[in-house]
């Protein structure tokens, strides 16, 4: 490190400093500084040229999920900080750690009606858990440390830095540049219950006679899967979770019985939600999806809410203990209790989670295993099924992908292996975040699935997975139309459909013009053959697969089918 250095080589240091290894991003007149110190200076960071700011966002998302580290992404003024907002609003509701560093004009040219002027501050402020533009370059590190201490700490979120063009050249001082280790990954701190309140939960989970675990992405945020299979095994609960929870339990664990809700859920897993006395929830805000707008669980039945964030505690649902503190340390203290008190199986919930799953999957079979055309989407996941290795990283768009890969797929480790962006359910996600996995976990295969719709938001960045010969095989369900809105017009407009079809397109040829391998398939008996190929190709791979479409088929959304 020399004596001297700029506000834009102090931001690559601190990165450095922090732990980053990747940063995804897109130039800018703005970001001149920033960009020629990551060329000039030896710091290790990876950053991966985007074709939108939008895609940084989401890849950025995506590898804080699966690396458990937070997530970079950079854009510029103006159009650039205005395409990033998507992806910081979903990672804070989905409570992931991303940073996003916007560059911005001169402060010494405010108020004076630049190119790309746009207040921030004022703009990222309701989307970001920590958000601030430096005035000063020796602010630089003081407020890089403090964007990474918001974001690990807590319920993490996401946070922003606006960094003006011209203090990107004022001085600052090495002396300066340190960081805390503990907050280069997430949960950082993490904070334990208060006394008693493992205690109160054990007494009130002993006393029901039918609980039932629903469990929601803090779990798998905290790592806690495998004091959850501790406590699920000990007392024999069967455990739901929400979408955003799969992967709390692996899905061939004996007390995992799937998804709830009206997306993803079944009449199978809904029969556990109506029937519990007492629902234990875990790290969930008990939102309007995972409770189908708090249909269930019904008033009187009996709350139990474990959480790290006291405001989602009796927020929906009167509760009789709650339990505030990580999770991991949460469960592992639930555990020591019930040591001391020698507790076993008492509930019976891997008997009726055997027995509901054997019906749901017999009721999924029938249409995996049909060769009719337009194919099935159960056939499509019953195939990934069958091919993907258990390690498999899957990113699936909120569209047509969702709700079958929440009912049916069988993910056969714990952990953050299947990543859907369901706060905010903007399409576009799955393309672009896939790379971010990718680059979080290389040494695992990574899917990723979307519409057709969805294709269209972002296919640029088939020359991003390309120039880096990322192996990713990416599955389009085509059906020409935005299927989820054309499904909710059969079913809540009385089958009134406006505005919602689009020509058909052969992105299976859209992809090869990007250099992708692809393959278009409309047969059913070629899909397995295509997709096994694909997946074992050492390269950037589509399958564009000709589907039925969502409003003809059985997909299990829960307003859909009553």
């Amino acid at each position: 490190m020399t004596n001297q250095m700029n506000g834009a080589e102090a931001l690559v240091k601190m990165l450095e400093a922090q732990g980053v290894r990747h940063v995804f991003g897109l130039c800018g007149d703005t970001s001149l500084p920033f960009y020629d110190a990551m060329r000039g200076m030896d710091h290790g960071i990876t950053h991966v040229l985007t074709r939108d700011e939008r895609s940084a966002t989401y890849m950025a998302d995506a590898y804080a999920r699966v690396t458990g580290r937070p997530g970079v992404c950079e854009g510029p003024s103006g159009g650039g900080a205005t395409y990033i907002l998507p992806g910081l609003i979903e990672a804070s509701e989905s409570s992931y750690a991303v940073l996003a560093i916007t560059s911005d004009i001169s402060v010494g040219t405010y108020g004076k009606y630049p190119l790309t002027e746009v207040d921030q501050e004022a703009l990222m402020r309701p989307l970001t858990k920590w958000n601030t533009v430096i005035k000063q370059a020796v602010h630089i590190p003081r407020m890089v440390r403090g964007a990474f201490r918001a974001m690990t700490t807590g319920r993490p979120g996401a946070a922003h830095l606006g960094l003006p063009y011209d203090i990107q050249y004022d001085p600052v001082d090495p002396a300066d540049i340190w960081a805390d280790p503990a907050t280069h990954a997430f949960p950082a701190y993490r904070q334990g219950p208060e006394p008693g309140a493992a205690e109160a939960a054990v007494d009130a989970i002993l006393s029901a006679k039918q609980p039932l675990i629903v469990c929601g992405g803090g779990v798998v945020i905290s790592g806690a899967w495998e004091e959850l299979a501790r406590l699920a095994e000990r007392l024999d609960i069967p455990v739901a979770t929400s979408i955003s929870g799969q992967g709390s339990l692996a899905d061939s664990h004996p007390n995992m019985l799937g998804v709830v809700g009206s997306n993803g859920g079944t009449d199978e897993t809904w029969e556990a939600m109506e029937a519990a006395d007492l629902v234990v929830f875990m790290g969930i805000r008990a939102g309007s999806t995972t409770t189908a707008r708090w249909e269930a669980p019904k008033p009187g039945t009996r709350i139990v809410h474990f959480d790290s964030d006291p405001m989602v505690i009796g927020a929906n649902y009167p509760t009789e203990v709650g339990v505030v503190g990580d999770l991991r340390l949460s469960l592992a203290e639930v555990n020591a209790v019930l040591d001391k008190r020698g507790a076993g199986e008492v509930f019976g919930g891997a008997a009726a989670v055997a027995e509901r799953k054997s019906r749901k999957f017999d009721r999924f079979l029938e249409l995996a295993e049909s060769d009719a055309a337009p194919i099935r989407p159960e056939r499509v996941i019953a195939t990934l099924n069958r091919l993907l290795p258990p390690d498999a990283t899957i990113v699936s768009d909120p569209g047509t992908s969702c709700p079958y890969m929440s009912a049916y797929y069988q993910q056969e480790l714990p952990g953050r292996f299947f990543i859907t962006n369901r706060a905010h359910g903007a399409l576009g996600y799955s393309l672009s975040a896939s790379l971010g996995a990718w680059y979080g976990r290389p040494a695992s295969k990574t899917v990723a699935l979307m519409g057709d719709g969805s294709f269209g938001f972002t296919a640029g960045e088939l020359e991003t997975v390309t120039r880096h010969r990322a192996p990713i095989t990416f599955v389009v369900f085509s059906n020409a139309n935005f299927g989820w809105i054309k499904a909710s017009q059969m079913a809540d407009k009385g089958a009134r459909y406006y505005n919602v079809d689009f020509e058909r397109v052969d992105h299976a040829a859209v992809a090869a013009a990007y250099g992708v391998k692809s393959w278009r398939v409309e047969d059913p008996a070629e899909l397995d053959k295509v997709m096994a190929e694909a997946i074992a190709h050492d390269g950037p791979t589509l399958v564009d697969v000709v589907v039925q479409p969502l409003e003809e088929a059985a997909a299990p959304v829960r307003r859909w089918m009553g």
